[in-house]
């Protein structure tokens, strides 16, 4: 069974960092596999903010979070990773973790794209 476990939220204050936890398990992360990160906001589409080409290491990051967020992954570990540094109010949301499986490097921040999710893990920024 896929499965997909998000941790590392809580309150952060503005101008701070935190690092978001996604725990891989069912699968491992092989070489067709892309995970993602994306936010959601009450009221709002859900966010595309950076995605991971297990097989390349390639990334592509949303223009609110390029030079602020980084993803990584252990795959040792079976664990992607979301650096956030520099947090200001408008980062407060739902995080969530998604995967899909597809070989090559076309890579997407588009939700509908990914077909496994997490539960999400709340970020709350505050000034």
């Amino acid at each position: 069974q896929v499965q997909l476990v998000e941790s590392g939220g809580g309150s952060v204050q503005a101008g701070g960092s935190a690092r978001l936890v996604c725990a891989a398990s069912g699968f491992i992360l092989s070489s067709n596999l892309h995970v993602g990160w994306f936010r959601q906001v009450p009221g709002k589409d859900r966010e595309g903010l950076a995605t991971i080409y297990i097989g390349g290491g390639n990334t592509a990051y949303a223009d609110s979070v390029k030079g602020r967020f980084t993803i990584s992954r252990d795959s040792a570990q079976n664990t992607i990773y979301l650096q956030m540094n520099n947090l200001n109010s408008e980062d407060t949301g739902m995080y969530y973790c998604a995967a899909r499986f597809r070989r090559g490097y076309d890579l997407s921040l588009t939700r509908d794209d990914y077909s496994f999710w997490g539960q999400g893990t709340q970020v709350t920024v505050s000034s």
